[in-house]
């Protein structure tokens, strides 16, 4: 199931590499390191879908792709949790 930013918040990159979503409401922010950065744009590149973006960012960085889809799953949930993203049926 594909993740979406939640309607209104938007992000963006940093001159410094973090990731940055700003939301709508109140104009909270959330930042993120240079790894969730590359985390967000291999999302964005996959259309939302995680499995895809995991293996890509796994044989990117040499690393174990399940262990690379777990770190995923758990930032996004984070993400989630924090009304930044949403699962798209």
């Amino acid at each position: 199931m594909p993740v979406r930013p939640e309607h209104g918040v938007t992000s963006r990159v940093t001159e410094d590499g973090y990731l940055e979503f700003l939301t709508p409401a109140d104009g909270a922010g959330y930042r993120c390191s240079p790894v969730a950065a590359a985390m967000w744009i291999a999302l964005r590149q996959h259309n939302g879908h995680i499995g895809p973006a995991a293996e890509m960012l796994a044989e990117l960085w040499c690393t174990d792709p399940e262990n690379t889809r777990t770190d995923m799953d758990i930032w996004v949930s984070e993400l989630r949790d924090a009304g930044l993203v949403r699962d798209e049926l």
